[in-house]
Parts: C-alpha cells; structure tokens; sequence
C-alpha cells in the first residue's frame, strides 16, 4: 500500500522533484532512540526532511519524506519480528521436547501480525478517504502507515527483543 500511495505522489510530482532531491537523513531518529526515548522519536527524521528540502512541506515533499522515513521503520520492525519469531520457534521446540502443551508461540506471533498488517492497512486509507481524493490524502495515509509501522516496531521490540 505505502508503494502504491508513493506511486500516486511521483506521478502528481513536478519533473524536478524526484527521491533524490529529499534532503533525508534517519539520524535524528536513531539519536532519539538511543536516548531511550521510545515513540517521541516517531516522525522526527521526516519532519526534519521537510525542514531542509526545499519545497519538503509540499505534498511530493512531505509524501516523500514521510515515505523514507515509513522505510526505516518497517526494516526495524522485520528485523525485530525475525528476532522474535526465531524465539518464539526456539520456546515452541523447546516446550514440544519438555512435553509442555501449549498454544504454539511462532504460530501466535505470525497470526498476530498479519492481523495487525491487514488493520494498519485498512486504517490508513481510512486516513484517506477522509481527504476526499483531495492531495492531502497521500501524506495523511503515508503518515498513518509510518506512524503505526513505528508503533508495531518499537511493540515488538519492547516485548524482549534486543536492537
């Protein structure tokens, strides 16, 4: 979906604007993050893109940079369900060896987020619709995927996986 809406924003973009002119940077998000500052640091590396692009507060502008930073997030977040998922796999093999019968860890975690995949999906062209097919809607919906992609990273990581 975040393809399909960054498509919609290169195709509404002037010639000149292309990926490339996005001054982008995740540093101040991952200065945030080793501050321990969990979701205060959602959204800052974009904000700041928009502040040192020329023309970042236009639709392509906060669209592209809302877009890279939703790219950070959502490596953060596989990475951090690869982590997890390799547990869950380990406590499922090691509860099987005891002879423990519980509800199977891996298959809970991989039913838990294709859930959460097909709700932040449906929210965020919730996010919009509400714009009405007006210009604003692709940063609403490229925010949305960003902001909960963030929420579901930092989630799984809270929940004992190390980064």
């Amino acid at each position: 979906m975040i393809r399909l809406i960054a498509l919609i924003l290169l195709v509404a973009a002037p010639a000149w604007a292309d990926e490339d002119s996005l001054v982008y940077s995740n540093v101040a998000t991952e200065t945030c993050l080793a501050e321990d500052k969990g979701a205060e640091c959602i959204g800052l590396s974009a904000g700041q893109c928009m502040e040192n692009t020329p023309g970042g507060h236009s639709t392509y502008g906060m669209g592209g940079c809302l877009s890279l930073e939703a790219d950070y997030w959502d490596e953060r977040l596989n990475a951090a369900y690869q982590v997890f998922m390799s547990s869950a796999r380990e406590a499922d093999e090691y509860n099987k060896e005891m002879q423990i019968s519980v509800l199977s860890q891996a298959d809970a975690l991989r039913d838990m987020q294709r859930a959460w995949i097909s709700y932040r999906d449906a929210r965020c062209g919730y996010e919009y619709s509400l714009w009405g097919g007006g210009t604003g809607g692709g940063p609403a919906s490229v925010s949305c995927f960003m902001q909960m992609t963030a929420e579901q990273a930092l989630y799984l990581q809270a929940s004992g996986v190390l980064y």
